[in-house]
């Protein structure tokens, strides 16, 4: 039941405001998405408005999820109608109905970053680019950028003239779009610009989703680029009711292309908007709160709100400065272990937030050698792994012949000695039929000169026809195990008996739990969902919320999490803020970008926040000598408790002091002294095969094969103790034994 005495007065007056534009400013903590489901049960419930008449928009699937979870618990019967889900989840659905009306197939594939890199590889090879002088990457982000600005390739064109460097991005740009087209594929951009293009192009599908969707309501409102404020002004256009939640002080992805704009002047661009400020926090003490209401003050771009809570004043903010970044890593690792021994907390209370993804290694080291278990967040992402984007591919193609990348990613996995003359061949075929690069190869006895490799051709095609017959009657794991089984993938990552064969059997083994999870929540699981799914899904989004470790991140990867404990390290001047935004010629404008990352950093705080510098801090091998950050001159001092002082400028230590540091950190490496792991190759081995050898932990075997690998012989013995293993010869240090 929505009982509205659960909410405070701004709360409700947000609620029950439900007619018209509103923007809902609603600071760190302060209750934002249950204002978002009260509103949405608040309109069903006594407005009378249907369920199917409202969406709710917001970023991750995982921030998506956990408001479902909500509304289905207050609205109850009814709920599944409402759409709650990601702007691409919103598009990816209205497209797979109307996008044939733009000239597409409904059923297109989405492609992810390795996909765009091969296309765009392929582009640069046919206008001849210098992709030293033009990285692939530079235009795919040259690209994205203009799609979320809302500029199609014609229109950037006329754009660039004049400018050498983006003309040839919109050559790029222009081929690129027209590979996309040809494959019947959208990258992730695409979503958003196909779906406004629609709308703009198709007035009956935009009045039909007007008057589907009366009332709009988008959480994050802040991190919106211009494409995705296009696509809300055209649904809204009609009835006004566009309810928008965000923070402007939380502004922190103008890297990825958000327009704070987009909120601050939200009132302009609808002068009929009621504003309501969502001030009381939830999560912090006040003492963290006053340190965060202090340093955002300092912005100018922004509307003014002030932090409070009834959690009472809490500790004061703990500010540290250390003589080296090793000796902060140690600081820290110490102080959580002692407040796991004192307080029997848990380790996943604690969060080490840094700017960038290279601060982490020193708190790996420390944290391995306190035996502290961790965790980093935004990782090497799971589908970006070799073995998980084969088998991906392979369900593409089954899913959608039109993919020629996913095609032809795997025809030779594994090796089916099809050679690349063979696969020119086809794809000459193919362009000048204007078909696909399957449909050719399902065409293969046409195809000039293929000759005997048409057989080899032939059960690749046999495969993918087999495993389509069998999609209705078979669940999305039991289309893996198949494929897997067919192919021998398996059995081939079996056969190499290598730790790095294991760790792919083992991700494979994580794909297939997530195609069964996938089946036991979605609501009518099928293969193109689960592509769907798979392709939407969030780094932060994998964060399990029974996973006990500390949690090591960058302060962008912190955004809508919060921890009792938080330590914000590397905060000095050409860190945090970086030597970039410093030196930017819009410097106060990437500063004030800084110092809303740093407010995001503070308020994920609970109970206790230390914010930590160091006065020397290795960059590239040498010693760079920072201040402390602006950002913690900027926290009152009557918040910060006693230690060490943290308003002192850096100063170059006395020879005494450096020669004392560097004996220490030295004597603390050599535990990870590189040199010892280096490979030697030795110039002979002293057994052969079917000599008998010793091992220092296998104890006893026999040589079966040495390969001569360049960098080192690889050997492979069988042992009487452990079986079979593969092993290089400078890291085994095999000794021959006399045979019995």
């Amino acid at each position: 039941m929505n009982d509205l005495e659960l909410l405070n007065e701004q709360q409700k007056d947000a609620v029950l405001h439900t007619e018209g534009p509103l923007l809902i400013l609603a600071g760190a903590g302060s209750g934002k998405t249950r204002v978002l489901t009260y509103r949405i049960a608040h309109l069903i419930e006594t407005c009378g408005v249907n369920p199917w008449n409202i969406l709710a928009i917001t970023f991750t699937n995982k921030a998506a999820g956990e408001m479902r979870e909500r509304v289905d618990r207050l609205v109850g019967f009814g709920s599944e109608s409402i759409w709650v889900s990601t702007f691409h989840s919103a598009c990816v659905r209205i497209l797979h109905r109307y996008i044939d009306r733009i000239g597409y197939d409904n059923r297109f594939t989405i492609y992810d970053t390795e996909d765009q890199k091969t296309v765009m590889k392929n582009v640069c090879g046919r206008l001849q680019t210098d992709t030293k002088l033009f990285k692939e990457q530079k235009l795919l982000n040259i690209i994205s950028h203009a799609k979320n600005e809302y500029k199609p390739p014609e229109e950037f064109k006329l754009d660039a003239k004049g400018d050498f460097w983006m003309e040839k991005a919109a050559e790029a740009y222009v081929e690129y779009q027209k590979e996309l087209e040809k494959n019947n594929a959208l990258d992730f951009d695409d979503l958003l610009m196909k779906t406004v293009e629609l709308f703009q192009s198709c007035p009956d599908v935009l009045e039909y989703y007007q008057d589907r969707f009366r009332y709009v309501l988008v959480d994050e409102y802040q991190d919106t680029n211009t494409v995705q404020f296009k696509f809300l002004s055209l649904l809204a256009e009609k009835y006004k009711n566009l309810c928008v939640v965000g923070d402007d002080d939380q502004s922190i992805y103008k890297f990825r292309g958000a327009n704070i704009e987009n909120i601050l002047n939200f009132e302009k661009v609808f002068p009929n908007a009621r504003t309501v400020k969502l001030e009381q926090n939830y999560r912090s003490t006040q003492n963290i709160l006053d340190a965060a209401n202090s340093v955002i003050s300092h912005n100018k771009g922004r509307k003014e709100k002030v932090l409070w809570t009834d959690n009472g004043p809490g500790k004061p903010i703990v500010c540290r400065q250390f003589q080296t970044g090793y000796e902060e890593a140690e600081y820290i690792a110490g102080d959580i272990r002692k407040k796991m021994e004192e307080k029997a907390e848990h380790y996943k209370d604690f969060a080490v937030l840094y700017r960038t993804n290279a601060q982490s290694r020193l708190f790996e080291e420390k944290f391995l050698m306190a035996n502290i278990p961790y965790k980093i967040v935004g990782g090497v992402n799971f589908y970006s792994r070799k073995e998980i984007k084969d088998v991906l591919a392979y369900l593409k193609t089954i899913d959608n012949g039109k993919d020629d990348l996913a095609v032809r990613r795997i025809i030779n996995v594994p090796r089916r000695g099809i050679g690349s003359v063979t696969l020119n061949k086809v794809q000459s075929y193919a362009d000048a039929q204007g078909m696909s690069f399957f449909e050719a190869l399902e065409d293969m006895d046409t195809v000039p000169g293929l000759g005997k490799a048409a057989l080899k051709i032939q059960p690749f095609v046999h495969l993918i026809h087999a495993c389509r017959l069998k999609l209705s009657d078979i669940s999305v794991k039991g289309l893996i195990e198949e494929i897997l089984d067919q192919t021998g993938y398996v059995r081939d990552l079996k056969a190499e008996e290598t730790e790095e064969a294991e760790a792919r059997l083992g991700n494979i083994d994580e794909l297939l739990n997530k195609a069964a999870a996938y089946e036991e929540q979605a609501a009518e699981p099928d293969l193109r969902g689960f592509l769907e799914e798979v392709a939407l899904v969030a780094d932060i989004d994998s964060l399990e919320d029974g996973d006990n470790r500390v949690l090591l991140m960058t302060l962008h990867s912190a955004k809508g999490l919060e921890f009792p404990y938080v330590y914000m390290a590397g905060m000095e001047d050409g860190i945090f803020p970086s030597y970039m935004s410093i030196a930017a010629e819009n410097a106060v404008q990437e500063i004030e970008e800084e110092r809303r990352l740093c407010y995001v950093g503070i308020t994920r705080a609970m109970k206790e926040l230390t914010m930590t510098a160091a006065r020397a801090r290795k960059v590239r091998g040498e010693n760079q000598y920072n201040n402390i950050s602006r950002f913690i001159l900027e926290v009152p001092s009557d918040l910060v408790g006693r230690g060490t002082p943290c308003n002192a400028p850096a100063v170059r230590p006395s020879q005494k002091d450096m020669a004392h540091a560097r004996a220490k950190e030295a004597f603390k490496a050599k535990t990870f002294d590189p040199q010892q792991f280096k490979v030697v190759k030795a110039d002979s081995l002293e057994y052969k095969v079917g000599d008998r050898v010793s091992h220092v932990k296998f104890g006893k075997g026999t040589v079966l094969e040495i390969a001569d690998g360049g960098r080192d012989y690889e050997v492979k013995v069988d042992f009487e103790k452990v079986g079979v293993k593969r092993m290089f010869a400078s890291f085994a240090r095999l000794k021959k034994v006399e045979s019995l």
